[in-house]
Protein backbone atom coordinates (compact mmCIF):
# COMPACT_ATOMS: atom_id res chain seq x y z
CA UNK A 1 0.00 0.00 0.00
CA UNK A 2 1.17 3.69 -0.88
CA UNK A 3 0.16 6.85 -0.40
CA UNK A 4 0.57 9.34 -3.02
CA UNK A 5 0.27 13.01 -3.24
CA UNK A 6 -0.58 14.18 -6.87
CA UNK A 7 0.43 17.37 -7.84
CA UNK A 8 -1.73 18.56 -10.36
CA UNK A 9 -4.93 16.03 -9.69
CA UNK A 10 -7.54 18.06 -12.12
CA UNK A 11 -5.49 17.91 -15.19
CA UNK A 12 -5.53 15.16 -17.72
CA UNK A 13 -2.42 13.21 -16.02
CA UNK A 14 -4.05 13.79 -12.59
CA UNK A 15 -7.04 12.57 -13.10
CA UNK A 16 -5.67 9.19 -15.04
CA UNK A 17 -3.93 8.93 -12.12
CA UNK A 18 -6.93 8.60 -9.70
CA UNK A 19 -8.01 6.31 -12.08
CA UNK A 20 -4.82 4.13 -11.26
CA UNK A 21 -5.07 4.97 -7.62
CA UNK A 22 -8.70 3.47 -7.47
CA UNK A 23 -7.65 0.16 -9.69
CA UNK A 24 -4.95 -0.59 -7.08
CA UNK A 25 -6.63 1.10 -4.09
CA UNK A 26 -4.05 3.22 -3.01
CA UNK A 27 -3.97 6.22 -0.09
CA UNK A 28 -4.16 9.98 -1.53
CA UNK A 29 -2.40 12.21 1.26
CA UNK A 30 -2.51 15.26 -1.03
CA UNK A 31 -4.22 16.69 -3.84
CA UNK A 32 -3.53 20.42 -5.63
CA UNK A 33 -4.92 22.44 -8.58
CA UNK A 34 -4.45 25.30 -10.34
CA UNK A 35 -8.04 27.06 -9.87
CA UNK A 36 -10.15 24.51 -10.73
CA UNK A 37 -12.12 24.30 -7.47
CA UNK A 38 -15.41 22.50 -8.63
CA UNK A 39 -13.60 19.19 -9.74
CA UNK A 40 -10.80 19.55 -6.47
CA UNK A 41 -13.92 19.85 -4.16
CA UNK A 42 -14.98 16.44 -5.94
CA UNK A 43 -12.16 14.84 -5.46
CA UNK A 44 -11.70 15.95 -1.92
CA UNK A 45 -14.66 14.24 -0.51
CA UNK A 46 -14.14 10.65 -2.65
CA UNK A 47 -10.29 10.60 -1.25
CA UNK A 48 -10.19 12.76 1.66
CA UNK A 49 -6.75 13.91 1.62
CA UNK A 50 -5.16 15.29 4.24
CA UNK A 51 -4.34 18.44 2.32
CA UNK A 52 -5.85 20.35 -0.75
CA UNK A 53 -3.52 23.14 -2.51
CA UNK A 54 -5.20 25.56 -4.72
CA UNK A 55 -2.57 27.49 -6.74
CA UNK A 56 -4.91 30.64 -6.85
CA UNK A 57 -5.11 32.64 -3.15
CA UNK A 58 -8.93 33.75 -3.74
CA UNK A 59 -9.94 29.96 -5.40
CA UNK A 60 -8.44 28.75 -2.16
CA UNK A 61 -10.43 30.46 0.12
CA UNK A 62 -13.42 29.79 -2.09
CA UNK A 63 -12.30 25.77 -1.59
CA UNK A 64 -11.70 26.29 2.26
CA UNK A 65 -15.33 27.64 2.42
CA UNK A 66 -16.47 24.64 0.67
CA UNK A 67 -15.11 22.08 2.76
CA UNK A 68 -15.24 23.57 5.69
CA UNK A 69 -17.59 20.05 6.87
CA UNK A 70 -14.67 18.49 6.16
CA UNK A 71 -11.38 17.28 7.73
CA UNK A 72 -8.96 18.60 4.57
CA UNK A 73 -6.83 21.36 5.04
CA UNK A 74 -6.70 24.17 2.25
CA UNK A 75 -3.90 26.12 1.42
CA UNK A 76 -2.64 27.90 -1.66
CA UNK A 77 0.79 29.10 -4.02
CA UNK A 78 3.89 28.02 -3.83
CA UNK A 79 4.24 27.55 -0.35
CA UNK A 80 1.16 24.85 -0.53
CA UNK A 81 2.66 23.25 -3.42
CA UNK A 82 5.75 22.80 -1.42
CA UNK A 83 4.28 21.22 1.48
CA UNK A 84 1.77 18.85 -0.58
CA UNK A 85 5.37 17.39 -1.85
CA UNK A 86 7.04 17.11 1.31
CA UNK A 87 3.73 16.05 3.66
CA UNK A 88 5.52 12.59 5.90
CA UNK A 89 3.03 10.27 5.22
CA UNK A 90 3.17 10.16 1.40
CA UNK A 91 5.46 7.50 -0.05
CA UNK A 92 5.74 9.31 -4.15
CA UNK A 93 4.97 12.86 -5.28
CA UNK A 94 3.44 12.77 -8.64
CA UNK A 95 4.05 16.03 -10.48
CA UNK A 96 1.49 16.65 -13.48
CA UNK A 97 1.62 20.38 -12.76
CA UNK A 98 1.91 22.21 -15.90
CA UNK A 99 4.92 24.70 -16.51
CA UNK A 100 8.03 26.01 -14.41
CA UNK A 101 5.49 26.03 -11.46
CA UNK A 102 6.42 22.46 -10.72
CA UNK A 103 10.28 23.36 -10.67
CA UNK A 104 10.39 24.24 -6.99
CA UNK A 105 8.01 21.05 -5.39
CA UNK A 106 10.23 18.73 -7.35
CA UNK A 107 13.37 19.92 -5.73
CA UNK A 108 11.47 20.08 -2.32
CA UNK A 109 10.14 16.39 -2.96
CA UNK A 110 13.86 15.27 -3.46
CA UNK A 111 14.81 17.24 -0.69
CA UNK A 112 11.91 15.53 1.74
CA UNK A 113 13.47 12.38 0.17
CA UNK A 114 10.29 11.56 -1.36
CA UNK A 115 10.34 9.09 -4.61
CA UNK A 116 9.07 11.65 -7.48
CA UNK A 117 6.84 10.93 -10.34
CA UNK A 118 7.47 12.97 -12.97
CA UNK A 119 5.07 14.02 -15.71
CA UNK A 120 6.01 17.80 -15.40
CA UNK A 121 9.17 17.72 -17.94
CA UNK A 122 9.59 21.55 -17.93
CA UNK A 123 11.31 20.19 -14.38
CA UNK A 124 13.81 18.67 -15.61
CA UNK A 125 14.19 20.98 -18.87
CA UNK A 126 14.74 24.03 -17.47
CA UNK A 127 16.05 22.96 -13.79
CA UNK A 128 18.71 20.33 -15.00
CA UNK A 129 21.63 19.68 -12.59
CA UNK A 130 19.72 21.67 -9.91
CA UNK A 131 17.00 18.83 -10.50
CA UNK A 132 19.40 15.66 -11.04
CA UNK A 133 21.23 17.01 -7.92
CA UNK A 134 18.72 17.05 -5.43
CA UNK A 135 17.74 13.62 -7.17
CA UNK A 136 21.10 11.60 -6.29
CA UNK A 137 21.87 13.80 -3.55
CA UNK A 138 19.17 12.57 -1.54
CA UNK A 139 18.83 8.86 -2.99
CA UNK A 140 15.24 9.01 -4.04
CA UNK A 141 13.72 7.17 -7.28
CA UNK A 142 12.69 9.89 -10.31
CA UNK A 143 10.51 7.96 -12.17
CA UNK A 144 9.65 8.81 -15.63
CA UNK A 145 5.40 9.26 -16.61
CA UNK A 146 5.71 10.88 -20.09
CA UNK A 147 4.74 7.79 -22.20
CA UNK A 148 8.55 8.09 -23.92
CA UNK A 149 10.07 8.23 -21.08
CA UNK A 150 8.57 5.31 -19.26
CA UNK A 151 9.33 3.42 -22.38
CA UNK A 152 13.06 3.90 -22.20
CA UNK A 153 12.88 3.08 -18.80
CA UNK A 154 11.11 0.25 -19.01
CA UNK A 155 13.45 -1.11 -22.21
CA UNK A 156 16.57 -0.48 -20.15
CA UNK A 157 15.55 -2.34 -17.19
CA UNK A 158 17.44 -5.62 -18.51
CA UNK A 159 20.61 -3.22 -19.46
CA UNK A 160 23.64 -4.96 -17.98
CA UNK A 161 25.74 -1.77 -18.32
CA UNK A 162 25.40 1.48 -19.47
CA UNK A 163 28.62 0.98 -22.06
CA UNK A 164 26.19 -1.07 -23.87
CA UNK A 165 23.96 1.63 -24.73
CA UNK A 166 24.16 2.75 -27.72
CA UNK A 167 21.18 5.14 -28.99
CA UNK A 168 17.78 6.32 -27.89
CA UNK A 169 15.03 7.10 -30.23
CA UNK A 170 11.66 8.61 -29.32
CA UNK A 171 8.75 8.19 -31.22
CA UNK A 172 6.58 11.66 -32.03
CA UNK A 173 2.76 11.40 -33.05
CA UNK A 174 3.89 14.60 -35.96
CA UNK A 175 0.31 15.94 -34.34
CA UNK A 176 -2.21 17.23 -36.44
CA UNK A 177 -0.35 19.20 -38.96
CA UNK A 178 2.25 16.35 -40.34
CA UNK A 179 3.13 16.79 -43.25
CA UNK A 180 2.30 20.26 -44.02
CA UNK A 181 4.16 22.90 -45.20
CA UNK A 182 5.46 26.40 -43.64
CA UNK A 183 3.04 27.76 -46.25
CA UNK A 184 -0.09 25.69 -45.05
CA UNK A 185 0.93 26.40 -41.26
CA UNK A 186 0.29 30.39 -41.55
CA UNK A 187 -2.75 30.60 -40.83
CA UNK A 188 -4.01 27.65 -38.50
CA UNK A 189 -5.96 28.14 -35.58
CA UNK A 190 -6.36 27.20 -31.80
CA UNK A 191 -9.07 24.97 -32.67
CA UNK A 192 -6.97 23.31 -35.26
CA UNK A 193 -3.89 22.97 -33.50
CA UNK A 194 -5.94 21.34 -30.24
CA UNK A 195 -6.86 18.93 -32.49
CA UNK A 196 -4.15 15.77 -32.06
CA UNK A 197 -5.15 12.69 -33.56
CA UNK A 198 -4.43 10.12 -30.97
CA UNK A 199 -4.00 11.72 -27.10
CA UNK A 200 -6.53 13.36 -24.78
CA UNK A 201 -4.14 16.10 -23.35
CA UNK A 202 -4.01 19.76 -21.84
CA UNK A 203 -4.37 22.51 -24.03
CA UNK A 204 -0.68 23.70 -23.96
CA UNK A 205 0.87 20.17 -23.87
CA UNK A 206 -1.05 19.65 -27.38
CA UNK A 207 -0.55 22.84 -28.83
CA UNK A 208 3.38 21.80 -27.92
CA UNK A 209 2.75 18.66 -29.63
CA UNK A 210 1.24 20.51 -32.35
CA UNK A 211 4.65 22.52 -32.54
CA UNK A 212 7.06 19.51 -32.05
CA UNK A 213 7.72 21.45 -29.16
CA UNK A 214 7.03 18.91 -26.70
CA UNK A 215 9.61 16.43 -28.60
CA UNK A 216 12.39 19.18 -28.31
CA UNK A 217 11.60 19.42 -24.42
CA UNK A 218 11.64 15.30 -24.48
CA UNK A 219 15.20 15.28 -26.24
CA UNK A 220 16.26 17.19 -23.08
CA UNK A 221 14.48 15.32 -20.41
CA UNK A 222 15.49 12.35 -21.88
CA UNK A 223 19.36 13.55 -22.04
CA UNK A 224 18.96 14.54 -18.35
CA UNK A 225 16.85 11.24 -17.20
CA UNK A 226 19.39 8.59 -18.75
CA UNK A 227 22.66 10.75 -18.40
CA UNK A 228 23.05 10.80 -22.48
CA UNK A 229 23.83 13.78 -24.95
CA UNK A 230 21.46 14.96 -27.55
CA UNK A 231 23.71 13.50 -30.72
CA UNK A 232 22.65 10.05 -29.18
CA UNK A 233 18.83 10.82 -29.09
CA UNK A 234 16.87 10.34 -32.47
CA UNK A 235 13.42 11.35 -33.15
CA UNK A 236 11.15 9.29 -35.64
CA UNK A 237 7.61 10.45 -36.01
CA UNK A 238 5.39 7.41 -35.84
CA UNK A 239 2.04 8.48 -36.59
CA UNK A 240 -0.22 5.21 -34.94
CA UNK A 241 1.46 5.98 -31.25
CA UNK A 242 2.39 2.18 -30.83
CA UNK A 243 5.80 1.97 -29.96
CA UNK A 244 6.16 4.73 -27.85
CA UNK A 245 9.86 4.78 -27.95
CA UNK A 246 13.06 2.62 -28.80
CA UNK A 247 16.51 1.77 -26.93
CA UNK A 248 19.63 0.63 -29.52
CA UNK A 249 22.25 -1.40 -28.32
CA UNK A 250 25.61 -1.64 -29.14
CA UNK A 251 25.39 -4.74 -30.99
CA UNK A 252 22.43 -2.91 -32.79
CA UNK A 253 19.22 -4.70 -31.14
CA UNK A 254 16.75 -2.37 -30.54
CA UNK A 255 14.35 -3.00 -27.93
CA UNK A 256 10.59 -1.44 -28.07
CA UNK A 257 8.20 -0.81 -25.59
CA UNK A 258 4.75 -0.87 -27.39
CA UNK A 259 0.89 -0.18 -26.01
CA UNK A 260 -2.15 1.40 -26.70
CA UNK A 261 -2.38 5.83 -26.59
CA UNK A 262 -3.17 5.02 -22.70
CA UNK A 263 -1.39 7.22 -20.07
CA UNK A 264 -2.40 4.82 -17.36
CA UNK A 265 -0.02 2.54 -18.46
CA UNK A 266 3.37 4.44 -18.02
CA UNK A 267 1.45 5.75 -14.93
CA UNK A 268 0.89 2.70 -13.36
CA UNK A 269 4.31 1.48 -13.83
CA UNK A 270 5.72 4.59 -12.55
CA UNK A 271 3.66 4.22 -9.20
CA UNK A 272 4.08 0.49 -8.71
CA UNK A 273 7.94 0.25 -10.18
CA UNK A 274 9.12 -2.72 -10.30
CA UNK A 275 6.48 -4.69 -10.17
CA UNK A 276 2.93 -4.95 -12.64
CA UNK A 277 0.16 -5.17 -12.24
CA UNK A 278 -3.47 -5.47 -14.06
CA UNK A 279 -4.23 -1.84 -15.43
CA UNK A 280 -7.35 -0.26 -16.50
CA UNK A 281 -6.39 -0.27 -20.19
CA UNK A 282 -7.18 -2.41 -23.00
CA UNK A 283 -4.96 -4.72 -24.69
CA UNK A 284 -2.76 -4.12 -27.38
CA UNK A 285 -4.71 -5.91 -30.66
CA UNK A 286 -1.51 -6.06 -33.68
CA UNK A 287 -3.43 -7.52 -36.01
CA UNK A 288 -6.32 -5.15 -35.71
CA UNK A 289 -3.82 -2.43 -36.16
CA UNK A 290 -2.08 -4.35 -39.30
CA UNK A 291 0.58 -1.58 -39.88
CA UNK A 292 2.90 0.40 -38.00
CA UNK A 293 4.91 3.93 -39.82
CA UNK A 294 8.01 5.90 -39.58
CA UNK A 295 9.17 9.01 -40.96
CA UNK A 296 12.09 11.44 -40.36
CA UNK A 297 10.88 15.15 -38.66
CA UNK A 298 10.89 18.10 -40.25
CA UNK A 299 13.16 20.19 -38.28
CA UNK A 300 12.69 22.83 -40.90
CA UNK A 301 8.70 23.12 -40.43
CA UNK A 302 8.61 22.61 -37.00
CA UNK A 303 11.39 24.94 -35.73
CA UNK A 304 10.58 24.29 -32.47
CA UNK A 305 12.32 20.64 -32.46
CA UNK A 306 15.63 22.72 -33.31
CA UNK A 307 16.01 24.97 -31.24
CA UNK A 308 15.16 23.20 -28.18
CA UNK A 309 18.49 20.64 -29.78
CA UNK A 310 20.36 23.75 -29.87
CA UNK A 311 19.53 24.86 -26.60
CA UNK A 312 20.73 21.13 -25.32
CA UNK A 313 23.78 21.40 -26.82
CA UNK A 314 24.43 25.30 -25.46
CA UNK A 315 24.03 24.11 -22.08
CA UNK A 316 23.81 26.14 -18.86
CA UNK A 317 20.36 27.90 -19.24
CA UNK A 318 19.76 27.94 -22.51
CA UNK A 319 17.37 24.84 -21.73
CA UNK A 320 15.16 27.32 -19.31
CA UNK A 321 15.32 30.25 -21.92
CA UNK A 322 13.98 28.14 -24.52
CA UNK A 323 11.07 26.43 -22.42
CA UNK A 324 10.28 29.72 -20.57
CA UNK A 325 10.13 31.35 -24.19
CA UNK A 326 7.84 28.50 -25.65
CA UNK A 327 5.61 29.01 -22.35
CA UNK A 328 4.65 32.64 -23.34
CA UNK A 329 4.27 32.19 -26.71
CA UNK A 330 2.28 28.88 -26.72
CA UNK A 331 0.17 31.04 -23.92
CA UNK A 332 0.13 34.25 -26.81
CA UNK A 333 -0.90 31.68 -29.28
CA UNK A 334 -3.93 30.42 -27.35
CA UNK A 335 -5.11 33.85 -26.38
CA UNK A 336 -5.22 34.29 -30.24
CA UNK A 337 -2.13 37.41 -30.12
CA UNK A 338 0.02 35.83 -32.39
CA UNK A 339 0.12 33.29 -35.27
CA UNK A 340 0.92 30.09 -35.08
CA UNK A 341 4.87 30.08 -36.53
CA UNK A 342 5.31 32.36 -34.11
CA UNK A 343 5.74 30.11 -31.57
CA UNK A 344 8.93 28.45 -33.63
CA UNK A 345 10.46 31.77 -34.37
CA UNK A 346 10.14 33.57 -30.82
CA UNK A 347 11.59 30.26 -29.03
CA UNK A 348 14.23 30.30 -31.88
CA UNK A 349 14.71 33.78 -31.77
CA UNK A 350 15.19 33.93 -27.69
CA UNK A 351 17.72 30.68 -27.67
CA UNK A 352 19.40 32.49 -29.77
CA UNK A 353 19.08 35.80 -28.58
CA UNK A 354 19.07 35.77 -24.32
CA UNK A 355 21.85 35.66 -22.77
CA UNK A 356 23.47 32.19 -21.58
CA UNK A 357 24.65 31.70 -18.18
CA UNK A 358 25.00 28.66 -15.46
CA UNK A 359 22.49 28.63 -13.42
CA UNK A 360 23.75 28.23 -9.29
CA UNK A 361 20.50 28.09 -7.59
CA UNK A 362 16.79 27.79 -8.36
CA UNK A 363 16.17 31.73 -8.61
CA UNK A 364 18.74 31.66 -11.55
CA UNK A 365 16.95 29.42 -13.38
CA UNK A 366 13.62 31.48 -12.61
CA UNK A 367 15.40 34.73 -13.45
CA UNK A 368 16.48 33.25 -16.97
CA UNK A 369 12.82 32.04 -17.43
CA UNK A 370 11.59 35.29 -17.05
CA UNK A 371 14.07 36.89 -18.87
CA UNK A 372 13.26 34.39 -21.73
CA UNK A 373 9.41 35.73 -21.04
CA UNK A 374 10.54 39.54 -21.63
CA UNK A 375 12.12 38.45 -24.99
CA UNK A 376 9.05 37.19 -26.22
CA UNK A 377 6.62 39.96 -24.96
CA UNK A 378 8.97 42.39 -26.47
CA UNK A 379 9.15 40.87 -29.59
CA UNK A 380 5.49 40.60 -30.67
CA UNK A 381 4.11 42.67 -33.30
Amino acid sequence: MKTISILGSTGSIGTQTLEVVDKLGLSVSALTAAKNITLLEQQVRKYKPALAVVFDEQKAKELKLALRDTDTRVESGMDGLIEAAQLPQSDLVLNSVVGMVGLKPTIAAAQAKKDIALANKETLVAGGDLVTDAVSGNGIKLLPVDSEHSAIFQCLQGMPDKKVLKKLILTASGGPFFGKTIEELRDVTVDQALNHPNWSMGAKITIDSATMMNKGLEIIEAGRLFGVSGDDIDVVVHRESIIHSLVEFTDNSVLAQLGVPDMRIPIQYAITYPMRYPSPVEELDLAKIANLSFYEPDEETFACLRACKKAFAMGGAATAIANGANEEANALFRQGRIKFLDIGELVSGAVDSVPNFTPKCVEDVLAADEAARRYVRENVE
